[in-house]
Formats: C-alpha cells, sequence, structure tokens
C-alpha cells in the first residue's frame, strides 16, 4: 500500500509563512522508521502495510505536534493487496507508457 500524506503545524513559526523546519521534523521520522519512502515539494510518500504506515503518519504528526499546537495532515492511501515496490514501479510504468507514446507504439 502507498500512502501520500503532508503534515505541517496550522500556522507558520515566522513572518515568511514558511513551514520548512517543522516538516523536515516529520520527514525524519519518516526516513527512520525504514520504510521506503519519497518526498517532494508536496507530499511524503511510504509503501508497507496499514499499521506501519499509520504508526509512521502518527509519529510524523507527534513530532510536529511537538513543535506547533495545532497541526494539518491531508493522507491519501492506494490500497492494492498483494502489490509491493509500487512507490517506484508505479513511476515506471507510466514512463514506459509515456515513452510508447512519444514512440509512436
Amino acid at each position: 500500500m502507498l500512502f501520500a500524506f503532508s503534515v505541517s503545524p496550522a500556522a507558520a513559526a515566522d513572518d515568511t509563512g514558511s513551514v520548512h523546519e517543522a516538516v523536515a521534523v516529520a520527514v525524519e521520522v519518516v526516513r527512520a522508521s525504514g520504510l521506503p519512502n519519497r518526498t517532494d515539494s508536496m507530499f511524503t510518500t511510504i509503501e508497507g502495510e496499514w499499521d506501519e504506515c499509520l504508526a509512521v503518519i502518527k509519529a510524523a504528526v507527534d513530532a510536529v505536534a511537538a513543535v506547533s499546537p495545532r497541526v494539518s495532515l491531508v493522507l491519501k492511501a492506494d490500497i492494492r493487496p498483494g502489490w509491493t515496490g509500487e512507490l517506484d514501479g508505479k513511476v515506471e510504468r507510466l514512463e514506459a507508457a509515456l515513452a510508447a507514446r512519444a514512440s509512436g507504439a
């Protein structure tokens, strides 16, 4: 299963509106989990089973809550039992489809 989520303080800590310091704390939790993961400019995606992924997401929320009195969480899941390696597999299939379209296949 893939879980894409965004966790951040509900309010910025300074005048710039940036929340990167608090988000960094959450991403450290994800990376320490050992689950396959990827972070981009909008979401962090992790791959694993329900319980292990939700535990990591909760820990990431708790880490942000430690530095902010209010936390925002956006969560999306791709639940596809029996499939693994989809953090890369979905992107590889998409790129192959785009390459085939570009070559006229």
